[in-house]
């Protein structure tokens, strides 16, 4: 039996077409969807408060930096432009990394370690090159690189992974010595072969960093960082030009014979603060970096801060980095795997401590260490490492705890 179908009246509901579905979204919207997606606070936080330092920073270059770009190549914009162009390779590896599972960092972290060292070792190669009195630089193409940034965010991965990998090394400090202190020793050696006390520093501090967090007894830490002490005494000995910078640092710059010498860079970033008072004399109306202020765009950025913007200004920047280091202080808490709890607090260490020694030396509470203010001074590497080990914290943010359980099953 066959049944046939009504006939439809014109102008009834049935002869009419069916409405078409809404369309998809665009491509290109799934994918930036897929790449911001995210189940935590402390993701979307931390990565709000780094692009909001990132574009801050562009900021500043661009002011501080136009004066010495007219000088060296006739075009204000060089550095600044320059900066932009690492911003913009800088972030999307950010993102990239922070797509990344925790195993693949596990993965990595003893290969990355070894790449770090052997791209310092180029610095001693025809292909490195000495700046500000440092051989800590390479030649690639057009670009320089500064290995040493990288050998930071690969110490954070490695010493995670061994730390986590094998307990035994918080219970015996022998067994600590004899594994973890030859790979330390060699990198900071390296750097310090190239003389860059500061890069050094801040190395050495990302090992207690590590050490501290992964419950290291607190005698053994203590014993570490007198250990580290002396032989940053004997490294900052060798050379008369940091003796000097320390004996210097220790008078208080109080001498005026002094200040043409060894005291010309401090002295002349306090003029630059004080010149800019509660408010500041205006964006990009600095008297500092006509040449006065060495490496204003680098090292000592935030004196050009504290004149433009003033008290309000350097206090905002102060805020920047204390809210950055609540991010990751929380992801800490939040996070359940050992290796990312280490990873996050060495990688916390060397980016909030590194902002605070940036600003210690210009306040003039450190001797003049060459270490940039993270994620706001001028330089390629430092820039994109930075924001590479920021990328890898937020991977570790991206999903709550018991989602990323699940995901490692």
């Amino acid at each position: 039996m066959t049944t046939t179908r009504p006939p439809v009246r014109p102008g009834s509901r049935a002869s009419q077409p069916e409405p078409e579905e809404p369309q998809a979204p665009r491509a290109a919207v799934v994918a930036v969807r897929r790449l911001f997606a995210a189940e935590t606070p402390e993701y979307f936080m931390l990565l709000g408060t780094t692009l909001f330092l990132v574009i801050f920073g562009l900021v500043m270059v661009l002011s501080s930096s136009s004066i010495i770009s007219f000088v060296s190549s006739k075009d204000f914009f060089s550095i600044a432009t320059r900066q932009g162009i690492y911003a913009l390779i800088g972030i999307p590896v950010m993102l990239i990394a922070a797509r990344a599972p925790i195993s693949f960092w596990k993965r990595w972290a003893r290969i990355g370690i070894f790449v770090g060292i052997g791209l310092q070792l180029l610095v001693f190669s025809p292909l490195g090159f000495a700046y500000g009195g440092n051989r800590n630089w390479i030649h690639l193409g057009a670009f320089n690189a500064q290995p040493s940034e990288l050998v930071k965010l690969a110490m954070v991965l490695w010493l995670a992974w061994m730390l986590t990998t094998r307990q035994e090394l918080l219970e015996d400090w022998r067994r600590m010595a004899v594994t973890l202190a030859p790979v330390v020793a060699i990198a900071t050696g390296l750097i310090l072969a190239g003389s860059d006390l500061g890069t050094s520093v801040i190395l050495l501090s990302i090992v207690l960093g590590a050490l501290f967090y992964a419950g290291m007894r607190l005698r053994v830490v203590l014993s570490v960082v007198v250990v580290m002490a002396v032989i940053g005494l004997v490294a900052a000995s060798i050379r008369t030009s940091r003796t000097n910078r320390i004996s210097a640092w220790l008078s208080g710059c109080t001498d005026p014979s002094q200040a043409s010498g060894d005291c010309y860079q401090t002295t002349h970033g306090w003029q630059a603060l004080a010149h800019g008072g509660v408010f500041g004399v205006g964006l990009g109306n600095s008297t500092g970096k006509w040449s006065w202020v060495p490496e204003a765009d680098n090292d000592f950025i935030f004196s050009i801060i504290g004149e433009e913007l003033g008290l309000i200004g350097a206090i905002l920047v102060l805020l920047l980095f204390v809210l950055l280091a609540i991010c990751f202080i929380r992801i800490i808490r939040m996070s359940r795997d050992p290796f990312a709890k280490i990873a996050t607090s060495a990688a916390m260490v060397w980016i909030i401590g590194q902002g605070f020694v940036n600003i210690a030396v210009v306040l003039g509470l450190l001797p003049v260490l060459g270490v940039p203010l993270p994620l706001v001074s001028a330089g390629g590497s430092a820039l994109i490492t930075t924001l590479a080990a920021i990328g890898v914290v937020l991977s570790f943010a991206r999903h709550r705890p018991e989602t990323e359980s699940v995901i490692s099953r």
